[in-house]
């Protein structure tokens, strides 16, 4: 049995006004650099804080790093809690709180009560082309409101905020926590400051500067980005989602885990594969199976876990091929904006969470993953950004090395929609011809058309 050791170091400038409701209460004095405390809420209340590593516990605050040794910080959920049946959760509203047990509040939340619940569509089409006896899609390409999975951990991000009376919110973002940022937080009645790398898709930019956000393009990769973010998260008091909220933030990717097994009949598929940035999806992913499995939900083993990156941002699964213990940081050059961290938070916990359950990663082509955007979109009708086009690029090259075997039964995660990312295909696709409102203009198309072979379908041809 491991020994919690309860612990209350000294908290940053953040994680102590928090504390207290006001900005600037650890030296005794207002701040006006800070910002004003948003008013107290009626929601949940977030739980107590647990290092992963050294088992240092905390009162709830907005802090992700142990101070003792630097660990993460995780949720700590009572074990003794009572949990819903099978029954009770399908009872339940149609969102990702309808799993509140396990998510890291104690309460009912305040905001983004419908968010959550996203498709999960058959596609034996797909199978075929990959090789496997069948093939899931988990859809969060329409997600709600913005159209990723990133509306899940903002969800629980902005409840946080919210509880600790955060009067700001904000992110560090290649785009889809941009988005999800902004709009939850326009939901929610708060400014939201967003900070992304200038060189960012124009539909991520205008989607986020839509929701009246204040947009700040820094010169510099998201690594660069992300540590700006966590100066500005003690210099001014605010709540940014995936820095010192991201103990809370990253409890809501879990719910991707939960739905894939109810969706499925409560039973677990033999693998899922799914984009990896950060990396903190593929150990959620893997958290939220175990979860649901140590409480009785579902039925069968465990799932294999594979992580997909770009050939042009490949650190974690670098350290996958290695088998090593050292994530080296990468300078991203690849078109897949949404999942290239040079630097991944958890880069090291998401490597061990492919190892460990007999699952791999795989590393494609700018080449490869825009052509896995069309063959998902021919044989499932559902556009994705170029972070689902890498997850059907790897499904491809997993199968193909023998990591996935034809009996198995695959869920693909499917993390943002295509319409953010039309600059990747645009050229791929060509261009469609303009004629006059005369049928004798359609006519010579369809002869054209009719004298020529028609040339395999992209998704017949991938395998």
């Amino acid at each position: 049995m491991t020994t919690i050791t309860t612990a209350r170091p000294a908290l940053s400038r953040v994680a102590s006004a928090a504390l207290v409701g006001r900005p600037g209460a650890d030296t005794g004095r207002s701040d006006p650099g800070h910002s004003p405390a948003a008013p107290a809420a009626t929601g949940a209340d977030p739980l107590p804080l647990l290092c992963r590593r050294c088992g240092s516990r905390y009162d709830p605050a907005p802090i992700a790093i142990c101070e003792e040794c630097l660990g993460p910080l995780d949720p700590f959920y009572d074990r003794h809690r009572a949990l819903p049946s099978r029954t009770t959760i399908e009872a339940r509203p149609a969102s990702l709180w309808r799993y509140r047990e396990w998510l890291p509040f104690d309460g009912s939340p305040a905001h983004s009560l419908d968010t959550g619940c996203t498709p999960l569509v058959e596609a034996p089409a797909l199978a075929r082309a990959i090789g496997v006896a069948r093939a899931w899609v988990k859809n969060d390409s329409v997600s709600h409101p913005t159209l990723s999975f990133k509306d899940r951990v903002v969800a629980a991000a902005i409840n946080a905020a919210s509880a600790f009376g955060l009067g700001t919110f904000g992110c560090a973002s290649t785009g889809n926590l941009a988005n999800a940022v902004a709009a939850h937080a326009a939901r929610a009645g708060l400014p939201a400051w967003i900070f992304i790398p200038h060189d960012l898709e124009l539909g991520k930019v205008v989607g986020t500067l839509v929701y009246g956000a204040h947009v700040v393009r820094v010169r510099g990769t998201y690594d660069d980005v992300n540590r700006l973010c966590a100066q500005v998260a003690d210099r001014f008091g605010w709540g940014i989602a995936n820095v010192n909220l991201r103990s809370y933030y990253g409890e809501g990717s879990k719910t991707v885990a939960f739905e894939i097994a109810e969706q499925l009949g409560w039973r677990l598929p033999a693998a899922v594969i799914a984009p990896m940035a950060g990396g903190s999806l593929v150990t959620k992913l893997r958290k939220g199976f175990a979860e649901f499995h140590l409480a009785g939900l579902v039925d069968g083993e465990l799932p294999r876990l594979y992580g997909a990156q770009a050939t042009g941002c490949q650190p974690i699964a670098r350290l996958v091929e290695s088998r090593g213990d050292r994530l080296i940081p990468e300078i991203p050059q690849t078109i897949a904006r949404s999942i290239a961290i040079g630097n991944p938070a958890d880069g090291l916990t998401a490597a061990a969470a492919l190892r460990e359950t007999g699952g791999w990663a795989a590393a494609v082509s700018d080449e490869a993953l825009v052509r896995g955007i069309r063959i998902l979109a021919e044989s499932t009708g559902i556009f994705t950004e170029t972070a689902g086009g890498a997850t059907v690029a790897a499904a491809l090259a997993l199968a193909k090395s023998g990591h996935l075997r034809p009996d198995d039964e695959v869920v693909l995660c499917i993390t943002g929609n295509g319409l953010k990312t039309v600059e990747a295909v645009t050229a791929a696709l060509g261009e469609a011809p303009i004629i006059a409102p005369r049928l004798r203009e359609v006519e010579p198309l369809v002869a054209a058309l009719a004298g020529q072979q028609d040339p395999e379908p992209l998704v017949a041809a991938s395998h």
